[in-house]
């Protein structure tokens, strides 16, 4: 079916990032409804075997800013106990939105995350 971009993306150079993009704006819907990020990064992984090229790094930023902000995420839910984690959940809310934003951003032009493997931006 062409022109559906929930579906697994058929790779090459050409490709348009739909994926991505789909799956960053369900990250910034998860701050309101949590259960956003679950699918979004489903998608990031079926997507991440079939894309090519730069699409191939927004995925894997993608599932990076996914398990990093869950364990971010974590860390501060536990520590709340010490006043300190609410500082935390309001950081990595911070860093969550950034990370989706400036990914946004490379996706409207077709650019590659430059650094994947960076814990921050």
């Amino acid at each position: 079916m062409q022109g559906n971009d929930i579906l697994p993306a058929s790779g090459g150079a050409g490709e348009s990032g739909g994926n991505a993009r789909i799956v960053y704006i369900l990250y910034l819907a998860a701050i309101v409804i949590g259960l956003l990020a679950l699918i979004g990064v489903i998608i990031a992984y079926v997507s991440r075997n079939d894309s090519g090229g730069w699409a191939n790094d927004h995925y894997r930023f993608q599932i990076r800013t996914f398990w990093i902000g869950l364990l971010y995420s974590a860390v501060g839910a536990v520590s709340t106990v010490f006043l300190v984690g609410w500082l935390m959940l309001l950081a990595v809310l911070v860093w969550w939105i950034v990370r989706c934003v400036k990914g946004l951003q490379r996706v409207s032009r077709s650019e590659p995350c430059p650094n994947i493997e960076t814990w921050l931006w």
